[in-house]
């Protein structure tokens, strides 16, 4: 058994009794499925939010090893791509609570709690809900473009990095360097490198998250020199057939996401 309270949430209990607190508590949900839930609640005057794992069963575990996929069996994974990223200087969730129980990885228990980020929107909701000025616009690609990389350079791939993954402080989005935070790393993967086709599948996701929002072909272009260091023509010629995978696998998920293709992500192919 292990856990890690912050004295804050200290009031909750320790141990087991932290978890089944939490296990028990109402809050506003945000995703439950048969054996995860994740909902916020408010303690102290505080916002947070917990996750919840209550033993994923065999079967999920072999079926997603069929897939040759790896479980995520508890929190475990969360709290370390957090740990990794924070170690590296990349902005993303603050853990204050931690707890993980039982051997048996079908069975086993766990429980992750964040600290709320205040005053946050992410970038999907942003650019959906708001016309966002060109200068804010290309910031805000810049700074996604950094973090990417240097999550990637850390070892942490996302597995769900999506647009919406990117959670940006409004009262910093008209500064030189908006401040935007990570989220959601339950499904993520720390290694001491990341393989590349995890590096195409991280980055198609943001292509294909990022295809209906009204970015521009410069924009995409500039993320590719920012993500990959340098100019565009050197990053493109030195690495075409990654950025070629990046864009193919992108087009895919469009096509099976919404049935057909994305004139957006065609017009890229010629990269």
């Amino acid at each position: 058994m292990r856990c890690e309270i912050a004295a804050d949430l200290a009031a909750l209990g320790d141990g087991a009794s932290f978890f089944e607190s939490l296990a028990r508590m109402e809050g506003e949900v945000y995703r439950e499925v048969a054996r995860r839930r994740t909902f916020r609640f408010e303690h102290g005057g505080e916002a947070y939010f917990a996750k919840l794992h209550f033993g994923v069963g065999w079967r999920e575990i072999f079926k997603n090893l069929l897939s040759l996929r790896l479980p995520v069996v508890s929190a475990e994974s969360e709290r370390k791509a957090i740990a990794r990223l924070r170690a590296a200087g990349v902005p993303t969730m603050e853990v204050v609570g931690f707890f993980e129980r039982g051997s048996n990885p079908a069975t086993r228990q766990s429980v992750i709690v964040t600290r709320e980020l205040k005053d946050s929107i992410s970038l999907e909701t942003l650019f959906l809900q708001q016309t966002v000025p060109a200068q804010v616009r290309r910031r805000l690609v810049e700074e996604v473009a950094r973090l990417t990389r240097m999550m990637h350079q850390a070892g942490v791939n996302h597995r769900d990095l999506y647009i919406c993954h990117f959670h940006v402080d409004q009262s910093s989005l008209y500064e030189p360097t908006p401040r935007l935070h990570v989220i959601d790393l339950h499904r993520a993967q720390v290694r001491p490198r990341t393989p590349q086709r995890w590096l195409v599948k991280d980055i198609a996701g943001l292509l294909f998250s990022s295809a209906d929002i009204g970015l521009s072909s410069r924009d995409y272009l500039r993320f590719v020199s920012i993500y990959s260091a340098m100019g565009v023509s050197a990053a493109i010629s030195r690495r075409s057939r990654f950025w070629h995978q990046v864009v193919r696998r992108a087009c895919r998920l469009y096509v099976d996401e919404f049935g057909q293709d994305s004139d957006r992500l065609q017009s890229l192919q010629a990269l």
